[in-house]
This record gives C-alpha cells, structure tokens and sequence, in this order.
C-alpha cells in the first residue's frame, strides 16, 4: 500500500466513526456496547480522545491509553472530526521511510484497526447495519490485528477470539479476532 493509498484508507476510516458518532443522541449515551463495561457514551469518549493519542504517537511521544478520557456530553461527531482532522495533518507530515523528523513511523493498520472495530461497536450499540460500514476497513484493521496482537497482549481491550459464524462478513470478522461476542 503506497503512503497516498494509506491516508486514503485512513481518512476513510476517520470519516466513517465521525458518521457513527453523528448519530449519538443523549437519548443513546446510556446503550450498552460489544465493549465490555462501556456505553456508548463512553466509547464515544475514548474515541474521541483517540485522536489526541494518536497524534502524540506520530509525533515520536508516548500516548497514556491508560488515562480517563476528557467526558463529552453532546457534538460527538464534530468533536470526534476536529481531533481527526489533527491525526490526518499528524499523519501528512510523513512517513518517509526513516520515519518523520522528529517522530515515528505508525502503521496505518493500527489507527485503521482502532477505528474499524470501534466503528463496529457503534453500529451495533446504535442499530446501524453493518452494510453500511466499508468492508475494506475492517479487512486492513483485521490484517493489522492478525499480523501483530499475540495471545499475551488480548488483555483490557481484548478478549480471546471468538469464532466467527460460516460465511461472517469483513466486520463479523473483526469483531470476532478482537474478542467481541456475535450476536
């Protein structure tokens, strides 16, 4: 995948979960998510607060996926869309192929990976189909997680992966490796 193709795929994948977040209503913060413990609205925060994490990643710092994320109680989408505007400017400034100046290669599986399967998340906590969601997100984001999360690091975020139903779509997929129950 050339550097244009992976900022092509990643603005996609920006612009697909600040669609999902448009729909957030206070009427759905309260829902329940395939994300353990959260509702949608605080997937809906850790989400957004993605972006700044990300973007201190490809600055060469270090993000603490640890800390709480800053709560939001309304404008999901257009907050969710300011922070993806700086990871795409973020992710523009390179990579070459020594890494930015200053900074670190990323691989865009990995911001793909995050905001497909959270994406799926959405969509399925707000009733959205999954058809609606670009199936070539979520096979780059299942490529990502294949080739790089090792049984030892499915802690917090990932649960053990569950088998995907015979002829499961790309998201099903996805969903499944990352730990999610089907339903």
């Amino acid at each position: 995948m050339t550097t244009t193709d992976e900022a092509g795929i990643l603005s996609r994948a920006l612009d697909q979960t600040g669609d999902l977040l448009d729909r957030v209503h206070a009427e759905t913060v309260s829902r329940p998510t395939p994300c353990r413990q959260w509702d949608v609205g605080t997937l809906a925060d850790h989400v957004i607060a993605d972006g700044t994490n990300f973007v201190t990643m490809l600055r060469g710092g270090e993000p603490d996926w640890g800390a709480p994320a800053p709560h939001i109680s309304e404008s999901w989408g257009p907050a969710f869309k300011v922070g993806a505007d700086d990871v795409i400017h973020a992710w523009g400034q390179g990579p070459g192929t020594d890494g930015w100046e200053g900074g670190a290669v990323v691989p865009v599986g990995l911001l793909v990976a995050e905001y497909a399967t959270h994406s799926w998340d959405l969509a399925q906590a707000l009733d959205v189909p999954t058809s609606e969601l670009d199936p070539e997100l979520a096979e780059v984001g299942l490529a990502f997680m294949k080739a790089t999360l090792k049984p030892e690091m499915r802690t917090g975020a990932f649960d053990a992966e569950v088998a995907a139903p015979e002829g499961a779509g790309a998201y099903e997929r996805l969903a499944a490796f990352a730990g999610r129950r089907l339903a």
